[in-house]
């Protein structure tokens, strides 16, 4: 049997002889219609990667959307507002428990202090209160593999052994490990302003590897994850951002192939869906239909009924390349929906995401 790498390259090859299929209709922008609003409700959506810190007047618009969120914590101290976990915990408890079921918390813990005396004890200690709370999940950030250093001068990576006893406190709980390690390969590349990634590292050049001295590579950092999935066999881990493997679809597939217990979730990442030709992506998503996760990375703490219909024009834009043929556009581009089957859409949409992510719907309002 041919390789699916082999495939998915023989697919590109061809689609690029015959040309991409040309946009004959008007380009879909906005909020959704009202018939595109009925069938989005009657997938019971599911995003699995969001950043929600105030309830008013998020919720309402989860409740119009018939929408579920997972509500991510982050420790970064490069970031304003996400250094404290405590102020952030509070703020996201809030929207779980004003949501009405429609949010679940994901968790996270300080890595910054890994070297003080029992670590790893503390951390367990306070996941298991957030447990006990209602989290279903435990969020790992990219500050480990691409910013914290030991006292030896070495980048502090997700396999180093203090972590162990983390992961394993995770799994025997029956929680998620939602893994954010490493970056898009522009990351360690020349600026680029065609890059979907350009204006990220343009602003934020605490998170941008190139030209850094002695910075790890990305392969470093992902076969330290790898390395993690394989010590944890019984661990669930949804590597965020399609597992930062996004500029390469052959080695995700491999990737899906080899471990079992690694699923990956769509955030922030849709651009690389759309610059690849139609017929690659419905093969590959037909193909891991199963490990694919819809998430968007939205961020909300406060705003107005304008913000919501920002936000809710993102998953309309989403829903119109995954659900329809319908013609959108990137960077001035167009490109035409995958409209892919309904069974598919589910997985992607919901079902995927209570089998990555138990208890997302049963304890979303506890």
């Amino acid at each position: 049997m041919k390789s699916y790498a082999l495939l998915l390259t023989l697919g590109i090859a061809l689609v690029n002889l015959g040309g991409q299929e040309p946009a004959t209709r008007q380009v879909v922008t906005g909020p959704f219609s009202t018939q595109e609003l009925q069938r989005f409700r009657a997938l019971s959506a599911i995003d699995v990667h969001a950043h929600v810190f105030a309830p008013v007047p998020f919720i309402s618009m989860l409740q119009k959307l018939n929408l579920h969120i997972l509500d991510i914590l982050v420790v970064d101290d490069l970031s304003t507002g996400r250094g404290d976990l405590n102020k952030q915990r509070s703020e996201a408890l809030s929207v779980v428990h004003a949501s009405h079921g429609y949010a679940a918390l994901c968790t996270s813990f300080d890595p910054y202090s890994f070297n003080q005396r029992d670590y790893a004890q503390n951390v367990i200690r306070g996941l298991n209160d957030d447990f006990a709370k209602g989290a279903i999940a435990v969020k790992l950030w990219k500050n480990v593999g691409m910013e914290i250093k030991d006292l030896n001068d070495r980048y502090l990576m997700a396999d180093n052994p203090l972590f162990e006893p983390i992961y394993q406190d995770i799994a025997s709980h029956n929680k998620t490990l939602v893994a954010h390690l490493a970056d898009p390969d522009s990351g360690w590349q020349p600026p680029n302003p065609a890059s979907p990634d350009y204006e990220y590292y343009r602003d934020h050049p605490g998170a941008y590897m190139y030209g850094k001295p002695g910075v790890p590579s990305k392969d470093e950092i992902l076969r330290a994850r790898d390395h993690v999935l394989e010590q944890n066999p019984g661990l669930r881990v949804v590597g965020a951002h399609l597992g930062s493997m996004e500029s390469n679809l052959a080695e995700l597939g491999l990737h899906l192939d080899r471990y079992s217990n690694f699923a990956v979730d769509t955030a922030a990442r849709m651009p690389y869906f759309e610059m690849q030709p139609r017929e690659t992506m419905v093969a590959f998503i037909t193909r891991y239909q199963d490990r694919l996760i819809y998430g968007t990375d939205i961020g909300f703490s406060g705003g107005s009924i304008q913000t919501l219909d920002e936000l809710e024009a993102v998953y309309a834009r989403d829903w119109r390349y995954f659900a329809t043929s319908d013609t959108i556009e990137y960077k001035g581009k167009p490109v035409k929906g995958l409209n892919l089957p309904e069974t598919v859409l589910r997985k992607i949409y919901h079902e995927n995401a209570v089998k990555w992510f138990p208890g997302i719907l049963s304890t979303a309002s506890r």
